[in-house]
């Protein structure tokens, strides 16, 4: 009998790190695409932080629409509410935060900040469902919150109003923290894909009275700039959101949750990157500390005692 052709031409591994690479580049692109959003290239301010937060998540409940109409019948409504709250704490006040905080700082702490998340889902995951934590993540968690500390201290001409903005992605963080607990303890048996796709669409008409509110309609939209702004954000609605979940929950489904998760670290470097491309300035103690939190995240992934367990046997 003839062999049967192989599903595609390139090997399971390789796609899987090209999709690896391609969450990292994508969600560590995200904050400079906000930066876009804002500001034109001479740092006049364009859009406000709640147009971009509202556009991002408007564009993402529109490329999702059809995903959920597909699959309109695995949409289970017994469970909508903690669909919708995983819509509010995931995706819609972390946007809003987040844009608000990139006016005042630069997108590469805003990026370094945003590698908290496992650690708050951690400690969320203890306060609430009283999940162990191992001795090595709590030292984990301590060497991320230090590494949080220094990273305030490296900061040149760093006031108090900026330490306020860097503490609204902090806040983020806490809440995508507190939606990981949420999705993993009552919509473990939702796929992802209805996941994504309803808790977007569900907070996109609030999206759309925050935007009208604004007077964005209002705005100049056909000048040369504010097209390069809306481009930018909706790109961001379109990758950083939608695009970038599927491909994270797909991930997932062709590996594991762990392998997937390790993307935290290279998000990072990626807004770093562009960070630097864009002048902002990037000093060694900020990529120092930007290890140091990078290290806590690690020791938070890690459980010793296995090793231990296995080392008795």
């Amino acid at each position: 009998m003839p062999q049967q052709a192989p599903n595609t031409i390139f090997p399971p591994k390789l796609i899987n790190w090209l999709m690896f690479f391609a969450i990292c580049l994508i969600w560590g692109s995200s904050f400079i695409l906000m930066k876009l959003g804002l500001y034109d290239d001479d740092r006049k301010p364009l859009l406000t932080a709640s147009q971009v937060a509202a556009i991002r998540i408007i564009t993402a409940g529109v490329v999702l629409m059809p995903v959920l109409i597909r699959h309109r019948s695995k949409i289970p409504f017994k469970l909508s509410g903690w669909l919708v709250f995983s819509g509010f704490f995931g995706s819609f006040l972390p946007a809003f935060l987040f844009c608000i905080a990139e006016t005042k700082i630069d997108s590469a702490l805003a990026g370094t900040l945003n590698s908290l998340t496992p650690i708050f889902a951690i400690i969320f995951g203890f306060l609430f469902f009283g999940n162990k934590i191992p001795f090595t993540h709590i030292i984990g968690i301590i060497i991320g919150f230090a590494g949080i500390v220094l990273l305030y201290l490296v900061q040149k001409h760093t006031g108090y109003g900026q330490i306020g903005y860097a503490g609204l992605v902090i806040l983020a963080t806490i809440f995508y923290g507190i939606n990981i607990i949420v999705v993993k303890r009552y919509l473990n048996g939702v796929s992802p894909l209805i996941i994504t796709a309803f808790s977007l669409i569900s907070v996109g008409l609030p999206s759309l009275v925050i935007l009208w509110q604004t007077g964005f309609f209002g705005l100049p939209l056909l000048q040369p700039q504010y097209i390069k702004a809306v481009v930018a954000v909706c790109t961001l609605g379109m990758l950083g959101t939608a695009l970038a979940w599927m491909l994270f929950y797909a991930l997932v489904q062709r590996t594991s949750v762990l392998f997937t998760s390790t993307a935290s670290y290279g998000i990072p470097f990626v807004a770093f990157g562009w960070g630097w491309y864009y002048g902002e300035t990037i000093t060694i103690g900020q990529i120092g500390c930007l290890f140091i939190i990078l290290g806590g995240v690690y020791l938070t992934r890690i459980d010793f005692s296995k090793f231990r367990k296995k080392a008795i046997v």
